[in-house]
């Protein structure tokens, strides 16, 4: 266990250095920093001075080193349009977008998971027909195509929710919360289930196909061969059984919604983080893009961290072929 545990430790700093390094070279292969942070009127000899201070003229490797040991304390460095630390600015943005991806992984959890075990039970009804073409549509069409036909439908047509911002939100000091008002509840929710759409797709067609494999397994004729209820059988021996790969998918997916979030984001101008990413990317802001390509790689590597370690726990297979490895 120790030996797996520190293989795997080992694996995702190898993955967050790499990221590390990729980061590192926007300051130095995307434009010239100095030429971002000054005006045209500053002279060759204050920028060789500035270049100096901010380390500029090291050899690389000690530039590198140098971001390595700021990054793994939170700095990047100061925004070259906000001139803020960049610390402050995903301080200041992360509640917004944690918030969103939360609500859209409960939505896609819980409506997936009850849609997916409908269409796996009633695999030949109407509705269950119309639940697979519409998650079909929400598959294909791009997440700004339903982003723009909500804001189209619920905001201009009809008139009941806001187009665009995060509503008013309260300040509770170490975090900023919408879920406390009326319009930061309503804001919320055409980014939420745009940006949920996906996942739930996802999720419905693999509940679906998980119940119409275990409803056809060996124990569930012999669970119908004993007298035990059909309600019982579908919703508690196939449903608990189904369920296993989905809460895996959903975990994992997490990741993958504050990645997607940028696009939902950025058509909601919701005040998140991926909004502060293409701001950066508008303005050529390295330090911002910087920060936000290490935070998601982090996210990422944690996540998959946590569950090869989970995995190592409960899967016994996992755990003798790393002992024969090791042996």
């Amino acid at each position: 266990m120790i030996k797996y545990f520190f293989k795997r430790l080992f694996q995702s700093a190898l993955v967050m250095l790499v990221v590390a390094f990729v980061s590192f070279s926007l300051f130095n292969f995307v434009g010239d920093p100095i030429n971002n942070m000054v005006g045209e009127e500053t002279s060759d000899e204050e920028r060789a001075e500035l270049r100096e201070t901010l380390g500029l003229m090291d050899p690389i490797h000690v530039q590198f080193s140098r971001f390595i040991v700021n990054a793994s304390k939170g700095e990047f460095g100061i925004s070259y349009q906000l001139r803020r630390p960049v610390s402050e600015l995903i301080v200041e943005r992360l509640p917004a977008t944690i918030e969103l991806v939360v609500i859209s992984a409960l939505i896609a959890l819980i409506t997936g998971t009850l849609l997916g075990v409908y269409t796996g039970i009633n695999r030949k009804g109407f509705l269950s027909d119309f639940v697979l073409a519409i998650s079909l549509l929400g598959v294909s069409l791009p997440t700004f195509v339903i982003g723009i036909l909500f804001i189209y439908l619920f905001a201009v047509i009809l008139g009941i929710l806001p187009s665009f911002g995060r509503g008013e939100v309260v300040d509770l000091g170490f975090w900023t919360t919408g879920f406390l008002t009326v319009s930061g509840l309503k804001a919320i929710i055409l980014p939420s289930v745009t940006l949920s759409l996906f996942q739930m797709t996802y999720i419905i067609r693999l509940v679906r196909a998980e119940m119409m494999e275990i409803l056809q397994t060996d124990y569930i004729k012999f669970a119908r061969a004993r007298g035990i209820s059909e309600n019982s059988i579908k919703y508690k021996h196939a449903l608990k059984n189904g369920l296993i790969p989905v809460i895996t998918i959903a975990g994992i997916n997490i990741g993958t919604l504050i990645a997607f979030s940028i696009i939902t984001e950025t058509v909601f101008q919701w005040p998140g983080m991926g909004f502060l990413f293409i701001q950066a990317v508008q303005f050529v802001d390295i330090p911002i893009m910087s920060a936000y390509l290490v935070f998601i790689a982090f996210v990422f590597v944690m996540i998959n961290f946590i569950v090869d370690i989970l995995y190592y726990l409960i899967d016994p297979r996992i755990r003798v072929k790393g002992d024969a490895a090791s042996g």
